[in-house]
């Protein structure tokens, strides 16, 4: 970049956050402190600001972008969907619609037939406990700690992080129980098997003490996003909870938003496990967010509780036909790249035996945790006694120790999620083996800050 086009670049990021810091009302933020990057373009797992400074994508922005940014295809394939039609009403039949709900039934589990089409991820989970409350005729949900389900009122009130805390009133007929996290084991368990065992019993006294026919449906992350830890359940733990909510009739509702969609090295992250929930929910990497689309899949005796009354929702931008397109163009994209393929691979290969050398090298990681393109580092001030690097009830989202280690990181040219007493890994699925290694060579240099602190 020349020094001509340097300056016309500062000039024009200049006038970016004038208008953004004036005119934008941000989520999760105190208003008036919060500094955006201005981000001048994006290609690949790559992004740059005005001034030419490029920085790896490890977040895939918010754990959408799963194709990565301005993919041809996609880009492509908006452009042709606005040639032909832009939008239409979800009353009528549009064909990318009705293909891409095909197409996400075909990928789903057995049984899993129709999709209700919705905007964002927490209007998907809103919509799958009306579904379960009303298919059922109740109205208790049970939700798991360390967990996220949306920034909507009952998705919130779901929401086992301290952001549910402000919004919790308490009137969503949530209960909580606690999800295996042996690094932090609520049960005193020893191995994963000792924690999956005392986790079931424990989510079956909660049902049995709550009134197993008062409860529609258990909540749950196959396997946790980056705001509950990326805590992967240890095997049987899923197949147990299935196994209890038909024992008990409950039904089982698989909140896929974060990890659907090859992050995890699968198609759906249940698939690990086989396991068939009832109403599942889906968003984010479906079409990369290239434009926004969510939905659930309903299973086939939910559809028929409304074969002769109708489902009192629904939305006017439901099944858009832009959003649809992409979504139609981006599995097609994922099967043909090997995507699903490819994170898995890299979890296998790069980001496992690098992030557990990390975790042994630095004093401040406790754990390094995840699968496929979904990590985690646990943060702690001692590996000794595992107390967090950031305490848990913490008012503000980004401390001092978090906001310095991601600063330490941007200045490195990596863009990575730092939440709570956690570094969150999660780049583009398509992401290249060479710049994997690159980008966590970054984040093991930007730790040499966090081990400062601990040290």
């Amino acid at each position: 970049m020349t020094t001509s086009e340097t300056g016309k670049g500062l000039e024009a990021a200049k006038a970016v956050v004038a208008d953004d810091g004036a005119h934008v009302f941000r989520g999760w933020v105190q208003q008036g402190t919060h500094m955006a990057l201005p981000v001048a373009g994006a290609e690949g797992s790559w992004f740059w600001d005005y001034a030419g400074n490029r920085y790896l994508d490890f977040s895939s922005q918010l754990v959408y972008a799963n194709l990565g940014h301005q993919h041809p295809r996609l880009v492509a394939a908006v452009k042709d969907q606005a040639d032909r039609l832009c939008t239409i009403a979800p009353h009528f039949a549009e064909e990318r619609r009705a293909t891409a709900a095909r197409k996400i039934a075909e990928l789903a589990p057995e049984g899993l037939n129709r999709v209700l089409f919705t905007t964002g991820g927490a209007e998907a989970v809103e919509h799958a406990v009306r579904l379960a409350r009303l298919h059922t005729g109740r109205f208790k949900l049970l939700a798991a700690h360390h967990s996220f389900h949306g920034a909507t009122s009952t998705a919130i009130q779901l929401t086992g992080d301290p952001r549910r805390w402000r919004n919790d009133t308490g009137t969503a007929g949530v209960v909580r129980f606690f999800p295996p996290y042996l690094y932090r084991s609520a049960f005193y368990a020893e191995n994963e098997e000792q924690e999956c065992a005392r986790a079931l019993e424990h989510l079956e006294q909660v049902i049995v003490l709550e009134g197993a026919k008062t409860i529609a449906a258990i909540v749950l992350e196959p396997v946790g996003g980056t705001s509950s830890g990326v805590l992967v359940p240890p095997d049987g733990y899923l197949a147990g909870v299935r196994e209890l909510c038909d024992r008990y009739g409950i039904m089982l509702i698989l909140d896929e938003i974060m990890v659907g969609f090859g992050r995890t090295g699968a198609w759906f992250a249940s698939d690990h496990w086989g396991v068939r929930p009832d109403l599942m929910t889906f968003a984010k990497g479906v079409n990369s967010g290239y434009v926004p689309l969510s939905g659930v899949l309903v299973s086939d005796e939910i559809v028929e509780t409304f074969s002769k009354t109708p489902y009192p929702g629904g939305s006017t931008y439901s099944g858009h036909a832009l959003a649809c397109a992409v979504a139609v163009e981006a599995i097609d994209t994922m099967r043909d790249e090997g995507l699903v393929e490819h994170a898995a691979r890299l979890g296998r290969e790069v980001f496992e035996p690098e992030l557990t050398k990390m975790a042994e090298r630095h004093p401040c990681v406790g754990e390094a945790r995840g699968i496929g393109a979904i990590w985690a580092l646990e943060l702690v001030k001692s590996k000794d006694t595992k107390e967090m690097y950031v305490n848990y009830d913490t008012p503000d989202r980004l401390t001092p120790p978090g906001a310095e280690l991601m600063g330490a990181l941007m200045k490195r040219g990596v863009s990575a999620m730092v939440y709570i007493n956690r570094l969150n890994i999660t780049p583009p699925c398509n992401i290249s083996e060479e710049d994997a290694r690159e980008g966590l060579a970054r984040i093991d240099d930007a730790l040499t800050v966090a081990d400062a602190r601990v040290a």
